[in-house]
């Protein structure tokens, strides 16, 4: 058995519901205003219906301004209601302004944030500066008819830089960003596919025997601080170690109050252990300083 042709009315709905949308029809002031007042004050839904759904044409104009950035419109209309909606939440019907006018900021707030988390996996526009960018760098250059994709020339860039209020520098970052295309690192960068782009890219991370040269050298210098904090007294290591040794270093009146003795004796005798704690070093592997050791000053 055949399964029969789905109607014609059910084939897109995207279109019908854009149909709908811009046949719905306009509401006046006063019945604008009591919808308002009635969903705020009454938790009313059906008057929250009808007033979105009034303003729902005003969603896809917003939302058609921003096709250009190449992302599904049905995703802008989407994101534009979201904004009609919390407007709706927010809107004071007394201060007297028309919900049209109020819902517009929230429609386009609400799908600018959308275009910035979804133009590229990069994340763009993270700073008031670079949102403004975004989104009027490419009509401010056609008003001057700079139609290239590239680096701006330092006149034009510093025209945008003054109509925008921003810095050079961030026009010149996000005109490269701008003119850039996302790239998976695993996509190959020769015809033949040997390789991938994430072949190219720098360990940050020390080699093996980066690795294996720095335990050695940091076991020498603990062997050579440890032989000479052996020529200290007990005392002596105790306030060095406590002083220097650790991430939080004990104050000078916390180790007077363990060891019986003022905070300037315990100063006077920091002092005199570091200038023997020096001199011990120094007879064993020269300058402590280049040796990379602990800072004897």
């Amino acid at each position: 058995m055949t399964t029969a042709a789905a109607p014609a009315r059910y084939a897109d709905p995207d279109r019908r519901f854009l149909k709908t949308a811009m046949n719905a029809p306009l509401l006046e002031r006063e019945e604008e205003l009591a919808l308002a007042q009635a969903w705020r004050d009454e938790g009313d839904e059906a008057a929250l219906h009808k007033l979105t759904t009034a303003y729902m044409r005003l969603v896809i104009a917003v939302a058609a301004k921003f096709r250009q950035y190449g992302l599904p419109f049905a995703d802008l209309v989407s994101e534009g209601n979201i904004g009609l909606m919390q407007a709706a939440a927010r809107f004071e019907p007394e201060r007297g302004v028309r919900f049209s006018t109020y819902a517009s900021w929230w429609i386009r707030s609400s799908i600018q944030d959308y275009v910035l988390r979804n133009w590229s996996i990069v994340r763009t526009g993270t700073t008031a500066a670079q949102k403004s960018l975004f989104f009027n760098l490419r009509r401010l250059r056609a008003l001057i008819n700079d139609v290239s994709s590239g680096a701006l020339t330092p006149e034009n860039r510093a025209y945008v830089a003054h109509a925008l209020k921003v810095g050079e520098d961030d026009v010149e970052a996000m005109a490269s960003r701008l003119a850039a295309v996302d790239r998976s690192l695993n996509a190959p960068y020769t015809e033949d596919g040997d390789g991938e782009w994430q072949d190219l890219l720098a360990s940050e991370t020390p080699d093996p025997e980066a690795e294996v040269m720095d335990a050695r050298d940091t076991g020498k210098r603990s062997e050579w601080l440890a032989q000479a904090l052996a020529t200290l007294s007990d005392r002596e290591q105790l306030i060095i170690r406590k002083r220097r040794l650790v991430e939080e270093a004990v104050t000078l009146e916390t180790l007077g109050d363990e060891l019986g003795i003022s905070k300037e004796r315990v100063r006077q005798i920091e002092h005199q252990a570091l200038g023997r704690l020096r001199k011990a070093l120094t007879e064993m592997v020269g300058d402590p300083d280049e040796a990379g050791l602990v800072p004897l000053d």
